[in-house]
């Protein structure tokens, strides 16, 4: 496989030198544009109103001064000499990408906009709990095999696959499971402060502070040690809306 590997942490991150050894491991044909700053919380976003810069650290090796959907996309449309990728891979995000985080995680949004573009993805988070000490090695252990069964799977053109792995050590995973998105209950996470002029402030801070973790939801799997396996659709119509709508306004 020729892969393409990006992030939302930034090129120099620990956890994408962690998924640049795990592509290693799949192909020999590696491909890697990430941004050239963290842009954690980017969502699916473009830039569109100033010029992207590239640096080209070598030949398969490119920092971009923009959001992780420019990096695919640049990546994908001009940057790749040749064949386009047959995969494209996103994380290891540091910290886990769940439920109603998906929507705002640029991690998911590298691999959506590779999605939009007609090449199978998949984003990588780890979860942790304990501070600044992170289970690089849990993910870095599954990954490759699971990745490599998920592609021998498939999966629709219109789909993602999100996976998170879970705080413990590699031993201790309790398995793999497929789960659909969970849900939070976002409480009050906006911080109000003085700068120096006496001028007022806003912090955005922890966004969950109460949980509703249900039996097969992402969010459930990996409190109790397992890796989950979410894949996310690109269509966001909702079905049973859309016929009683169409039923009502005819």
């Amino acid at each position: 496989m020729r892969i393409l590997i990006s992030n939302d942490d930034g090129i120099n991150a620990p956890g994408f030198a962690v998924l640049e050894r795990i592509a290693q491991s799949l192909s020999d044909d590696v491909w890697v544009a990430a941004p050239e700053a963290e842009q954690s919380g980017a969502g699916h976003s473009l830039t569109l109103h100033r010029p992207l810069r590239v640096r080209h650290i070598d030949d398969r090796h490119m920092a971009i001064d923009g959001t992780p959907t420019d990096c695919v996309l640049l990546a994908l449309n001009n940057l790749i000499p040749g064949k386009r990728p047959d995969l494209v891979l996103s994380g290891v995000n540091r910290g886990s990408n769940l439920a109603d985080d998906v929507t705002y995680s640029g991690t998911i949004a590298a691999a959506m906009e590779a999605t939009i573009l007609g090449v199978p993805s998949i984003s990588l988070s780890q979860h942790y709990e304990d501070g600044d000490r992170i289970r690089w090695q849990t993910v870095e252990a599954h990954a490759c095999g699971l990745i490599r069964r998920l592609v021998a799977i498939g999966w629709p053109e219109n789909v993602l696959l999100n996976l998170n792995f879970p705080d413990v050590e590699p031993d201790d995973v309790s398995g793999v499971e497929a789960c659909c998105q969970g849900k939070y209950k976002n409480g009050d996470a906006l911080i109000e402060r003085l700068d120096p002029r006496g001028r007022p402030y806003y912090w955005i801070g922890e966004m969950r502070n109460t949980e509703q973790k249900t039996h097969g939801t992402d969010a459930e799997a990996v409190e109790r040690g397992a890796i989950s396996v979410t894949p996310l659709c690109l269509d966001l119509t909702d079905g049973a809306t859309l016929a009683k709508l169409a039923d009502a306004l005819k």
